[in-house]
């Protein structure tokens, strides 16, 4: 029997979604009001950063996270996860300070060192909304956005042992899968654990079906099936045709205007709930269906929202 399909909602984005559509959400009241909807809609995940409301700007500050982490828990069943990934050029401890001041069930961790292309935007838009935005993409030119051994364990100890929190692990690329593997060995990550495959980021591994089936079955040889829920989300264009393959597949999926400002061909999403809407529906036409964020907890094996700091 097929297992439902977890779905998780990334509504506004930090490290690689410019501010170039009305519907992102960017203040504190419109990051609550997005992932209610999402939940509402079907996403048993939040997956979260924080915008400076007047600048748009990435914000790792723990006090702008409280501005709208208890007003989604209180209004949604919905686990709630927050990105440890920030914005491109922070610190670790910087990266790390909104969820361990939190102590939320779930928190993002990129699990390698990359080149993080985004200067590709640059050629799709002639003007900014804000002016620190085409600076930012070009600084990626000649940019890591770094996640080294030392800084993974950091993270491992110092936010997952000593805050009971759980990880989505973001796979960029294939060495990513054998850093998990790693620090499996290590005895610092233990199942189940979360795996979410990212493609379509320039630096990353593309957004080629091909590489989807080959990460997939080598997570499955590097973890075992039954240690592990795997996941899949992609940029831009990519988003649903990779999110459909995932369920498929028997995966499950992200989708968000932090990974895609559209919902068709040229055709900007209205809101995060209506890209959850079209991927439930996808994924109910398929015969399959959706996780309720109780079913979610169970399988990742979450801490529960009544134990998190907010």
């Amino acid at each position: 029997m097929s297992k439902s399909v977890i779905i998780t909602c990334a509504p506004t984005g930090g490290i690689h979604t410019p501010t170039m559509s009305e519907y992102l959400p960017i203040t504190p009241a419109e990051i609550a009001t997005a992932s209610i909807e999402a939940a509402e809609a079907g996403a048993s995940i939040i997956h979260l950063h924080a915008r400076d409301p007047e600048t748009g700007k990435p914000d790792p500050r723990p006090e702008t996270f409280q501005k709208f982490l208890p007003v989604i828990k209180q209004s949604t069943d919905a686990v709630i996860n927050i990105s440890t990934g920030g914005g491109l050029g922070m610190t670790m401890d910087q990266r790390l300070l909104a969820a361990t001041s939190a102590s939320p069930e779930m928190a993002s961790l990129n699990m390698g060192s990359m080149n993080f292309g985004i200067f590709p935007l640059l050629g799709k838009y002639k003007e900014w909304k804000h002016d620190w935005e085409p600076k930012f993409l070009e600084m990626t030119r000649d940019f890591i956005f770094p996640n080294t051994f030392a800084t993974i364990e950091y993270a491992l100890k110092n936010l997952g042992e000593a805050h009971g929190t759980k990880f989505e692990f973001e796979c960029y690329d294939l060495s990513h899968l054998y850093n998990i593997k790693w620090f499996i060995d290590q005895g610092l990550i233990k199942p189940p654990f979360f795996v979410q495959m990212v493609f379509g980021i320039l630096g990353g591994v593309g957004a080629d079906l091909e590489n989807l089936v080959h990460m997939h079955k080598i997570a499955d040889r590097l973890f075992g099936p039954e240690n592990y829920e795997w996941s899949v989300l992609a940029a831009g264009r990519h988003q649903m045709p990779f999110a459909t393959q995932s369920a498929l597949l028997g995966g499950n999926l992200r989708v968000g205007l932090e990974d895609s400002l559209f919902i068709g061909k040229g055709e900007l999403a209205t809101s995060n709930a209506q890209q959850v809407r079209r991927i439930r529906e996808i994924v109910e036409r398929l015969g399959l269906t959706v996780a309720t964020p109780a079913e979610a907890r169970e399988r990742l094996g979450l801490k529960g929202g009544d134990k998190v700091g907010f």
